[in-house]
C-alpha cells in the first residue's frame, strides 16, 4: 500500500483545468478523490471535477468564505491528519491567492505541495487549433490582464506588453472589451489583428468564437459573456515560415526530429 501523502496532514492545491474533467491530470484526480476536505469555488470550479470526491468527504465551496475562514477549515482539517484539497480552476499559480494561503499554512506548520493545472490559455489553443508561437513571426507568449481593480506594476500595462508584437493571453478582461481593443491598439497591434475569444471552455455550452481587435468589443457584447473568459491575441498567426522540421511529403508536415548530432 502507498505511504500516504502527508503522513501527519496537509494540504494540496490543485489545478483544476479550464473545465473538462478530463482535463485534470493523473495526480490531481487521484488527490481529489483521496481528500478528506474538497474546499472549491463553487462559480468556476466545474461539478464534474468536485464530484470526483470520495463519499463521506467534505466539500465546500469557498466563494462566500474569506481568507481566514478557508484558512481555518485547512488547518483544521490538516491538523487531524487529514488531507485537504484546495481545488482552484486553471492552475493554482496564475491569478489566485495560493502565495497568501501558502504563506500562512507555512506560519501554522502545515505542509503542502501544489499540483499544476491546464490554465485557459493552453486550453484555448488546442480547443480554437493554433499555435502562439510562429517561427520568425512570434515565438513569444505573454500572459497578463487589463488594469481593473486590480492596478498593473509600471511597464507591464497591456498597451506596454502589445508593443512586444508577441501573442497575448489575456485573462479576466471580458467585463471591458472596448478597454482590451483599446489598449492593444495603442500597444501599436493593427485592427486586423486575430483574437480568439474562449468561454468557459470545457463547460456545457462552452463559447469559442473568432474576432479581430476592430470587431472584438463588438463580438463579446454580442455574445453576452462578461466572465471566464480568455482572449488569445495572435499577431504572428498565419505568417511564420517553416519550421525546420517541415517536411511536406512526411504525413502531416512535420518530420520527426533527429538526435544525431
Amino acid at each position: 500500500m502507498a505511504e500516504p501523502l502527508f503522513p501527519h496532514g496537509g494540504v494540496a492545491f490543485i489545478g483544476a483545468g479550464p473545465g473538462d474533467p478530463d482535463l485534470l491530470t493523473v495526480k490531481a484526480a487521484r488527490l481529489i478523490g483521496q481528500a478528506d476536505l474538497v474546499l472549491y469555488a463553487g462559480s468556476l470550479v466545474s461539478p464534474a471535477i468536485v464530484a470526483l470526491a470520495r463519499q463521506g468527504a467534505r466539500v465546500v465551496d469557498s466563494a462566500p468564505l474569506s481568507l481566514d475562514e478557508t484558512h481555518a477549515l485547512l488547518v483544521e482539517t490538516a491538523g487531524n491528519g487529514g488531507l485537504a484539497a484546495r481545488v482552484h480552476t486553471g492552475d493554482p499559480s496564475l491569478y489566485g491567492a495560493l502565495s497568501e494561503q501558502v504563506r500562512l499554512l507555512d506560519a501554522d506548520g502545515i505542509p503542502s505541495l501544489v499540483v499544476p493545472g491546464v490554465t485557459s490559455a493552453s486550453a484555448a489553443a488546442a480547443a480554437f487549433g493554433v499555435s502562439v508561437t510562429e517561427p520568425q513571426a512570434s515565438q513569444t507568449l505573454i500572459l497578463t490582464r487589463l488594469a481593473g481593480r486590480t492596478s498593473m506594476p509600471p511597464g507591464e500595462s497591456l498597451a506596454d506588453l502589445a508593443r512586444h508584437g508577441a501573442s497575448l493571453a489575456v485573462y479576466l478582461s471580458a467585463g471591458d472589451p472596448e478597454g482590451l481593443a483599446r489598449a492593444l491598439r495603442q500597444g501599436g497591434l493593427a485592427g486586423e489583428t486575430p483574437v480568439a475569444v474562449a468561454h468557459r471552455l470545457g463547460w456545457p455550452g462552452e463559447k469559442r468564437l473568432w474576432a479581430t481587435i476592430d470587431t472584438l468589443a463588438q463580438t463579446v457584447r454580442a455574445a453576452a459573456i462578461d466572465r471566464q473568459t480568455l482572449f488569445l491575441v495572435l499577431p504572428g498567426l498565419g505568417r511564420g515560415v517553416p519550421s525546420k522540421l517541415y517536411d511536406p511529403s512526411f504525413g502531416h508536415g512535420f518530420r520527426p526530429a533527429r538526435d544525431d548530432g
